[in-house]
């Protein structure tokens, strides 16, 4: 098991952040990590963007949304974003970070974390399920909304 930590997204770690690799097939569902530079200037108290390194490595990088003040429920305690480094897939990286920013959500008070992906092939959804996300909507867009209770 790789000793994993989290480190807020900064000027230090935002080029290996957006420098991951991911397995073929999977860019075509992730988010420039950079986009995340921006939200968080909208509502820094809201934002949770971290890196996940392993020793000195970034090998994950996760947004969260925790704004219990959002008129859009789905939106007040929400998984963003999540990309895991090829090679480190499979590996427990991305459960460390999901429930990271579980923890982190039931410490200010919230008792649902969602989810928003795509479905298709290379996609997250068998992520999501594996960690207990189940669907309860879809967006607009055709997303599927998940959630778990925290």
């Amino acid at each position: 098991m790789p000793t994993l930590r989290l480190e807020p997204l900064s000027a230090a770690n935002i080029v290996a952040a957006n420098a991951l690799t991911l397995k073929k097939g999977q860019e075509a569902y992730a988010t420039p990590v950079s986009y995340s530079t921006a939200e968080h200037t909208v509502n820094p108290a809201a934002a949770w963007p971290r890196v996940v390194l392993d020793g000195d490595e970034v090998v994950g990088f996760i947004k969260g949304n925790l704004d219990p003040d959002e008129p859009r429920e789905e939106f007040r305690c929400c998984l963003w974003s999540i990309n895991v480094k090829a090679s480190a897939q499979g590996r427990g990286v991305g459960r460390f970070a999901v429930q990271a920013l579980a923890d982190e959500a039931r410490s200010r008070g919230f008792e649902r974390l969602t989810a928003i992906w795509e479905r298709g092939e290379g996609g997250p959804e068998e992520f999501f399920l594996r960690l207990g996300f189940s669907p309860v909507g879809e967006t607009q867009y055709g997303e599927v909304l998940g959630a778990t209770h925290l």
